[in-house]
């Protein structure tokens, strides 16, 4: 094993490379470790508001994995083993309920956050592959979500993953007719070349076969993700893959600058980048992002990009929701105010089995096992963080209202610098803290620019495995 390099410091005025890492949540999972004490879920919950908890459900299995791929899953599930992590699940599922509900009367007049009904305002299904599982195992998931975790999946979004060979007619119709309102498929590139360069085997026309599946069954949205980087990609073919995107105007679009990250596909082959790689990625990040203003998507973040009057369920949606994600699967996190947690986290496909056999044989789920605690410092970070990178950007009023400051007096330092560099929008309205364009595009490395000394320390020593 090796042990990744420390993030650089940030104090320099040079911009740093702009793909530095992609940061969806904070603190990153490899800033997490095992908890000593091992607290009960009843009592990390107790005091939080449980009113509109988003639930997320992990699917660790995929047909093929794919070269860039760092996720937390594996190649197939030999010896009924989908049936196995499904009864883990359900086990899993019961245990957090308990844990949610907690003992006391939940009647009109108790209104103390702690013993409130938990009711669930989002739902998702991701992975891995969830549409890996057939279309009974599918029904099974979804009863899951509903009958141990009281989630009502007609009533909330709900965004399911899935994969072109794994989108058939009968897994989309369990779908359609559980709830799903979104539909998320990872084509990453319509030119065959180029997705057997990123070790992502597949032809164009099961690709389209599939989005004419997902079409038929009548999901409102559709999102189709698509990678720029590849090795061989260039601005012309990476148009063709927008422009074939674009013929099923898809609801939402999101576009992914390639990583190569140890332990995977890639990383094992010696790709690798340079200063050339960064300008090609940030060069066909800007050509497709101004393709798809031109069609008249509306940019959301860095990746996301909707059509206008699409319904707003996407997972950038949600940002502004900080806290309370119940995470079940072994591949899943969870978050209340004050600790993140989770089970273990690799990438090597010998460790994702021991975690995953380990998973299925867990008797007792009552206690958070691996995580990070979360103060008031890592609090104002998260919430700068995740609401900077959207391109609608951070009210400043409501940072005020939550932790009594403004983020210009907590984070002096970090805003003045990205003033510097020009990613600050200047023509922001009073009240708005938002990214300029060249600030979105350099959301990589803006991001990790937030980071805690503590959570840079921790990511650091974490040796990956």
């Amino acid at each position: 094993m090796t042990t990744p390099a420390a993030p650089p410091p940030y104090e320099s005025t040079a911009a740093p490379r702009p793909y530095e890492s992609y940061v969806y949540a904070y603190p990153h999972k490899t800033a997490y470790r095992p908890l000593p004490d091992r607290p009960a879920l009843r009592e990390l919950w107790a005091p939080e508001r449980k009113d509109a908890l988003s639930l997320y459900l992990h699917i660790p299995f995929c047909e093929v994995r794919c070269g860039f791929c760092n996720l937390f899953t594996r190649i197939g599930a030999p010896d009924e083993l989908t049936t196995r992590y499904l009864d883990a699940l359900d086990l899993q599922a019961t245990a957090v309920r308990d844990a949610l509900d907690g003992p006391g009367d939940h009647g009109p007049g108790d209104c103390r956050p702690g013993n409130r009904p938990a009711r669930f305002a989002a739902a998702a299904f991701g992975g891995g592959t969830p549409t890996f599982l057939t279309a009974g195992e599918l029904e099974r998931l979804c009863d899951i979500a509903e009958k141990r975790m009281g989630a009502d999946l007609r009533a909330v979004p709900l965004s399911v993953e899935t994969s072109p060979a794994t989108a058939t007619a009968d897994r989309l119709a369990v779908l359609a007719e559980r709830g799903a309102t979104r539909l998320s498929i990872g084509v990453q590139s319509f030119v065959e070349d180029e997705a057997r360069a990123a070790v992502r085997p597949q032809r164009r026309a099961d690709v389209e076969a599939a989005l004419g599946r997902i079409r038929d069954a009548r999901i409102p949205v559709l999102n189709i993700d698509l990678i720029y980087g590849i090795d061989g990609q260039t601005e012309a073919s990476w148009r063709r893959s927008l422009d074939a995107a674009l013929a099923w105007r898809p609801e939402e679009l999101y576009l992914y600058p390639l990583y190569v990250r140890p332990l995977t596909g890639l990383g094992r082959l010696g790709a690798g980048g340079d200063a050339a790689w960064d300008a090609q990625r940030l060069r066909l990040y800007r050509q497709g992002r101004d393709h798809l203003l031109g069609h008249g998507y509306e940019q959301v973040s860095m990746r996301m990009f909707r059509r206008p009057g699409s319904p707003e369920q996407g997972a950038d949606d949600h940002a502004c929701q900080t806290d309370g994600m119940i995470g079940l699967g072994c591949g899943a996190r969870s978050y209340t105010s004050a600790l993140h947690y989770s089970f273990d986290y690799a990438v090597d496909m010998r460790e994702i089995r021991a975690i995953i056999d380990a998973y299925t044989a867990t008797a007792d789920f009552s206690r958070a096992e691996v995580g990070r605690r979360v103060d008031e410092g890592e609090a104002r970070r998260r919430h700068l963080l995740q609401s900077l990178l959207q391109a609608r950007g951070l009210d400043v009023a409501e940072y005020r209202e939550r932790f009594g400051s403004a983020p210009a007096a907590d984070f002096p330092a970090e805003l003045d610098r990205f003033a510097g560099l020009g990613w600050l929008d200047g023509s922001a309205p009073a009240g708005l803290l938002r990214l300029s364009p060249e600030g979105l595009a350099h959301s990589d490395a803006l991001g990790p620019a937030l980071f805690s000394p503590a959570v840079r320390a921790a990511m650091a020593a974490y040796a990956p495995k």
